[in-house]
């Protein structure tokens, strides 16, 4: 990397903390770690990083309202961690606006992986918020589908003429979608495109995903193929 990747670290564990923290030095990251969610929320607003990894349960401000804050302020990617595999964990950083978590104990191979991915949907080489773009533009670069309009050059969406507020990985999503409107998307072909999951991962990261998509460009717009998974209304 040409540029050095920022990332905000935020972990309670001391060891944990300091040796992840060296693991992604090693590899060429430069790392901001805070013990809590106060002082990552402090850090966060002061360095502006890359990309911010947070641990679910920290003290003073837990993971998933950070991330809330996060997200509040920035479509900055953001991965949440968690030492349990549990349902509700991964649902709710998701649901709070994460763009993907990794369970621990984790190898630190496989979780520099993951930001990578995560990095190279967004565009980053470190900095940029938007992702290579997966869909085939229109002619003008705006697709229209009812109300809703997407501009594949100004990476911009519009509902009833009113602009939408999208995530990076929630644009992509829509893209993937509106690049063939109609046609059944399962959850691991998304997994593969939108998450860059050569090897698999959790389809409630797409679950959710939709489930916020939908939220916000109209419920009845991506339509659930049960047991093949979704599509967008043409």
């Amino acid at each position: 990397m040409a540029e050095q990747t920022h990332v905000l670290f935020v972990e309670d564990d001391d060891v944990i903390r300091e040796a992840t923290q060296l693991a992604l030095e090693r590899d060429g990251f430069a790392v901001t770690a805070m013990p809590d969610g106060l002082s990552g929320l402090e850090a966060f607003r002061a360095d502006r990083p890359d990309i911010a990894l947070l641990d679910v349960m920290v003290p003073g401000l837990d993971g998933v309202s950070l991330c809330r804050r996060i997200r509040d302020e920035s479509t900055v990617p953001v991965i949440m961690l968690s030492a349990r595999a549990d349902s509700i964990d991964v649902v709710l950083g998701l649901e709070a606006g994460a763009d993907d978590y990794v369970t621990k104990p984790f190898d630190g191979a496989v979780l520099v992986a993951r930001i990578r991915a995560v990095l190279r949907r967004f565009g980053h080489a470190g900095g940029a918020d938007r992702g290579e773009e997966p869909a085939a533009p229109a002619a003008d670069g705006v697709l229209t589908f009812g109300e809703l309009e997407i501009d594949t050059e100004g990476m911009e969406v519009r509902r009833s003429g009113q602009p939408v507020a999208l995530t990076p990985t929630e644009m992509r999503l829509l893209l993937e979608f509106s690049s063939a409107p109609g046609t059944v998307l399962s959850r691991d072909k998304l997994l593969e495109r939108v998450w860059d999951y050569g090897w698999g991962g959790d389809t409630r990261v797409v679950d959710v995903h939709v489930q916020r998509l939908r939220a916000k460009i109209g419920q009845d717009r991506i339509e659930t193929v049960r047991g093949f998974g979704y599509k967008l209304k043409a």
